[in-house]
């Protein structure tokens, strides 16, 4: 009984041209397979939270829900859509303080409270690029458990101000629902 590969079995001048052909088949499949993966229920903005405003606006927002992701932030971006922003989520209200490390990007900054509403803006951010971290902070004067960044100058385009509240459900992981409050 003659035991052979697909490889040894095959006529010696051939074994090149068989390999790279099976070598293109296996990743034409495997990228098959995985877009396929991907794309099953999901869509381009999976991941991203709607915030609308009081006038109707939708914002897609990312979530920077852990303490890595609330780390980095909008850090070493060059540019953020109009339509899109990153929603901060907290374990618990406190006067959470911003800087702009890192961030390339102008931006303004809506801290809210539990109930979603506006308790402070901070509008047209500049970026720091500072090497030392001497970068200003900012800081609401009331508590506030979720914070939006937005493009510099959307707040005033989307007519966003204290007092007004934003429409938005907070994605919750398994670690999270311990450590977080309810929406």
């Amino acid at each position: 009984m003659v035991s052979c590969t697909f490889w040894t079995c095959l006529p010696l001048p051939s074994r090149p041209l068989a390999r790279a052909a099976l070598a293109t088949t296996i990743i034409v499949l495997t990228a098959a397979v995985q877009a396929r993966a991907g794309s099953e229920g999901q869509s381009p903005e999976q991941g991203l939270v709607p915030v609308t405003t009081p006038q109707g606006v939708t914002i897609l927002a990312e979530v920077a829900d852990t303490t890595e992701k609330r780390a980095r932030g909008l850090m070493f971006r060059d540019s953020l859509q109009e339509d899109r922003g990153m929603l901060f989520t907290f374990p618990e209200p406190q006067h959470w303080t911003f800087w702009m490390k890192n961030t390339r990007i102008a931006l303004d900054i809506i801290w809210m409270d539990r109930d979603k509403k506006i308790v402070h803006v901070e509008r047209n951010v500049p970026g720091c690029n500072r090497s030392d971290d001497g970068c200003p902070q900012y800081q609401p004067n009331e508590k506030a458990l979720y914070v939006l960044e937005l493009p510099a100058g959307r707040a005033d385009t989307l007519q966003v101000q204290r007092g007004a509240t934003l429409r938005f459900q907070v994605p919750h992981t398994a670690s999270d629902q311990r450590s977080r409050p309810s929406p």
